[in-house]
């Protein structure tokens, strides 16, 4: 079948993929249901604090449009953009993640007449810091990382 016959919701396939690697790291997740949300996961934290994620995901390699974007001073809500980098048909490949707080966006965000992007350009070019940066959910864990192997 074409790629362009493949009916394929990138969505929430991005929010399923978020999922999925946050309650890998042991993290308590659970996806949001609805059509305009701008929350898709909430993590309950260990000290009873209710952290928020808004999913953005592509399927190629573009800028992520985020029309509903709000820019918080809220450390406790984040912006995880994925990009399945044209292989969203290859479940073997992983997608490149970027997980940026809400009061960190602003300096991606591009305002045009119609429409609102993070670009990717600025997140590649400023945002390395962002890649797989995992380590703002690992300390949300219920369980111990594992020790390291000894030789």
């Amino acid at each position: 079948m074409k790629k362009a016959q493949v009916p394929y919701n990138t969505n929430l396939a991005a929010e399923f993929w978020v999922l999925s690697a946050l309650y890998r790291l042991g993290v308590e997740a659970h996806l949001t249901l609805g059509n305009k949300k701008s929350i898709d996961i909430l993590i309950h934290g260990n000290s009873q604090t209710i952290y928020t994620v808004d999913v953005k995901g592509l399927a190629d390699s573009y800028d992520w449009p985020v029309d509903n974007i709000k820019v918080l001073n809220n450390p406790n809500h984040f912006y995880i953009l994925l990009s399945f980098e044209g292989k969203i048909l290859e479940p073997l490949v992983s997608p490149s993640v970027w997980i940026i707080p809400s009061n960190q966006i602003e300096p991606f965000v591009r305002r045009f007449k119609t429409r609102v992007i993070v670009s990717r350009a600025l997140v590649k070019r400023d945002g390395s810091k962002f890649k797989n940066a995992w380590h703002y959910f690992s300390q949300l864990a219920d369980v111990e990382p594992p020790l390291a192997p000894t030789q």
